[in-house]
């Protein structure tokens, strides 16, 4: 076993000196970041001898464990009596709280400079100096220490002392987890048809480290053929670590199964999901401050015991896992989840985490990046993800709300909120009455007041001022974060979206085409994969996710037969201004497809509206026609727009073989039932689908159609055709999930017959 870790010297520290609570309002505006203007306006001073931005490296060897730390310091003062090692930290908040010792994190980054240098140049003793810089006021505060090499020995190797630990058991564990996949064969008696293919073709561009585009259909096993074949990367040593990407809870649980399936056949690997916090929080208000949550009270004092107890009991650390050792070690389950991440060799979680610039996992240096691997399931569902990710948009309402709420209580916080308020206000008398406005260059007006804005909110969240709820001032700083951070972004690839109503003006940075800011973010990871049973047509998925000329494709035909899918296709119009008129005849249809063929059914519509405006004339159908109890009657249920998950959960689990009478699930195609859900056998033996599943005409959508159009490209078919029939086609996946699977599959619409709509039909469904 190699006993060489390589760590950066902040990981290091912070991992030994973190403390204290979390509080996410000083968290948000006062955690002293690497802000670069504040950094290089302090090395503007420095004398021509000085350096700045110094690469630093030491070996240090304790328990056996050659640690191999490096790091880089702001700067190295060489005039000063003694060379002096420069650690610079800026901060929105009040320097006049910071005090000499109250930051042993940034003491030990510096100290640990200091002595890589003093090292290496054979220096008897050196300077550290922290300076703190307020970047709104441009105040500097300086603290001096002078220590001797000896010293500075002593304290780096203490220090890796209280590390080692934790590497050993990480030493101990990679081990165990390298022998368990070297002995680790395929989870099942073998392969089913295009499994071999789609695991041969995810290890092979995990070993050239390139990205791969998958269309593998519905029920051949994506999840187990993308996994098995990253984790033998793993053990040849390609990998460290993968994250297995998702948009929905249902597809999480999938990469859950196959972890736990493969930890049944011997595989000892550590890995974590991610669940969102509003979802893990154990509080009844998520408030994560340490007034109000005693698992956020103290939370730094107890994470690394909390850290080390699990990975030493637990290998696959579902929700339900993680929650128990969160309370066991009273800490919060979501910043758990976190700092577990960091740890583990797979990590189960939202696109988000990756891809999206505000919450994505910040600790990750470039070393670990190129070692490890994303896998991207349902990947079409990144495309219009994307998008929201990197758009923002502010409201006028909250402006005006803090506007009052600050007036006498915050100075500067009620004159920025004013000022942003006015902007807005001048705005609406600009438009003229116009319902929209669309406009191509970025408001820098706008960007410099709600920046200003920003920095007034961080300080006054710093003074204890929340607004009303508790949080409105806290919500509307970290929007203007977001939309300040997002007009750096901002290109010909965006555009500046107003809506203006009676009451409100809403104004977005709208993000058109996200392909070149995925890259940005996937940028420096060894290789992506991405899969889905609806990449299709891939060129388009290709375009929109950013794919390289040396990326790879792949499509595996259906393993199923043509004889195991019956496909209906009604050409009745169901457009919009025909959706009265086919009310009545397909629910009809509906009524007559049960009377051939009890059973389960689900039946997908394009929109809320048109589902319960169809359901709600089946009923009337249903009551009028079939007497109540007798065997024609079926159980009907319709979903809403508000369900929990115990109400998914019960909605998805009446779909059972066996039932005594037949059971038809309204639904809405692109939701929660339409992708991810796997009712094998008879749980489900028809899916109708009402439409082509275009997305609702509006203005965002006709931005996307004239934008694609300008580029060259088909922008009718990249706004509204592909992602509709995307949602077709995973609705109709819902049927065929396995070899002995039979069904039903009708297609209501009279644009099935085009050839823009065949086309994108999979082959199993053309007869």
């Amino acid at each position: 076993m190699d006993d060489t870790v390589t760590i950066s010297v902040r990981n290091l520290v912070e991992y030994v000196f973190r403390s204290g609570s979390i509080d996410v309002r000083l968290n948000a505006i006062d955690t002293m970041h690497e802000g670069t203007k504040a950094h290089q306006r302090v090395q503007r001073t420095y004398g021509e001898q000085d350096l700045k931005e110094v690469y630093v490296k030491a070996d240090i060897t304790v328990d056996d464990l050659l640690f191999v730390v490096d790091g880089r310091c702001d700067g190295l003062l060489m005039t000063e009596p003694l060379i002096t090692v420069d650690e610079i930290k800026s901060t929105s908040g009040d320097l006049s709280r910071i005090t000499e010792d109250g930051a042993p994190v940034h003491w030990a980054q510096a100290l640990f400079y200091a002595y890589m240098y003093a090292k290496e140049h054979d220096q008897a003793a050196m300077r550290v100096q922290l300076t703190y810089v307020q970047t709104e006021t441009e105040e500097e505060l300086r603290f001096v220490r002078e220590v001797s090499f000896p010293q500075l020995e002593q304290y780096v190797y203490d220090t890796v002392a209280r590390y080692a630990p934790y590497a050993q058991q990480r030493r101990k564990h990679e081990q165990a987890r390298n022998e368990s996949i070297r002995e680790l064969a395929f989870p099942f008696d073998g392969y089913r048809a295009g499994q071999r293919k789609l695991a041969g073709a995810v290890y092979k561009s995990i070993e050239e480290g390139v990205r791969l585009f998958a269309k593998a259909p519905t029920g051949i096993g994506k999840t187990i053929s993308t996994t098995f074949p990253t984790i033998k990367a793993m053990g040849a040593g390609m990998l460290q670590r993968f994250y297995y990407l998702t948009a929905r809870t249902t597809t999480r649980a999938a990469a859950e199964d196959a972890l736990l399936l493969m930890r049944g056949k011997g595989l000892q690997l550590h890995a974590v999901t991610i669940t969102a916090k509003d979802k893990i929080c154990f509080q009844t208000e998520v408030r994560c401050e340490k007034d109000h949550c005693p698992y956020a009270d103290g939370y730094y004092d107890r994470i690394n015991g909390a850290v080390l107890d699990i990975l030493d009991n637990e290998t696959v650390m579902t929700r339900s896992v993680i929650e128990a050792y969160a309370r066991k070690h009273m800490v919060c389950p979501f910043e758990y989840s976190l700092d577990l991440a960091y740890a583990a060799d797979a990590v189960v979680c939202d696109y988000n985490y990756i891809f999206d610039p505000r919450i994505s996992l910040k600790r990750q240096y470039a070393e670990m990046k190129k070692r490890t691997a994303l896998l991207v399931d349902e990947a079409h569902n990144l495309v219009d993800r994307a998008r929201e990710m990197f758009s923002a948009e502010l409201s006028k309402s909250p402006f005006l709300a803090l506007q009052r709420e600050l007036k006498g209580v915050h100075g500067e916080g009620y004159r920025t909120a004013k000022e942003v308020n006015d902007y807005f206000i001048a705005l609406r008398k600009r438009s003229d009455g116009a319902p929209q406005l669309i406009e191509r260059q970025l408001p820098e007006e706008l960007v410099a007041l709600v920046d200003a804005f920003a920095s007034a909110a961080g300080q006054a969240l710093a003074a204890g001022i929340s607004g009303s709820g508790g949080g409105l001032l806290l919500d509307t700083y970290f929007a203007a974060q977001n939309f300040v951070r997002t007009a750096k972004l901002y290109d010909d690839r965006y555009v500046v979206y107003t809506e203006l109503s009676k009451n409100d003006v809403r104004l977005k940075l709208f993000c058109l085409d996200p392909s070149q800011l995925l890259q940005g973010m996937g940028k420096g990871y060894r290789s992506h994969i991405y899969f889905s049973a609806t990449l299709s047509p891939v060129s388009y998925y290709m375009d929109m996710l950013g794919a390289g000329e040396d990326d790879y494709t792949l499509a595996i035909p259906s393993p199923f037969s043509k004889e195991q899918l019956d496909v209906v296709i009604k050409p009745l119009s169901t457009r919009y201004h025909d959706r009265d008129e086919s009310k009545l005849p397909i629910a009809k249809l509906i009524m007559e497809l049960m009377d051939e063929r009890p059973g389960n059914y689900f039946v997908f519509f394009p929109s809320y509206a048109y589902m319960n405006a169809v359901y709600e004339t089946y009923m009337e159908l249903k009551e009028w026609s079939i007497p109540a109890g007798s065997e024609s009657d079926s159980e009907v249920l319709l979903q809403r727009t508000d369900m929990s998950e115990e109400e998914r959960d019960r909605f998805l689990e009446s779909f059972q073989a066996g039932n005594e009478r037949s059971l038809i699930g309204f639904a809405v195609m692109g939701g929660v039932f339409s992708e991810g859900v796997d009712l094998a056998g008879d749980r489900l033996i028809g899916v109708i689908v009402v439409g082509v599943g275009l997305p609702q005409i509006g203005v965002e959508r006709n931005m996307l159609r004239d934008y694609f159009n300008e580029d060259g490209k088909n922008g009718y078919d990249y706004a509204y055709v592909f992602p509709g029939m995307n949602k077709v086609l995973q609705a109709g996946g819902r049927l065929i999930r396995s070899e002995t699977d039979r069904g039903t599959l009708v297609l209501i619409d009279d644009r099935y017959l085009q050839n823009q709509y065949q086309r994108l039909l999979p082959e199993e469904w053309k007869k």
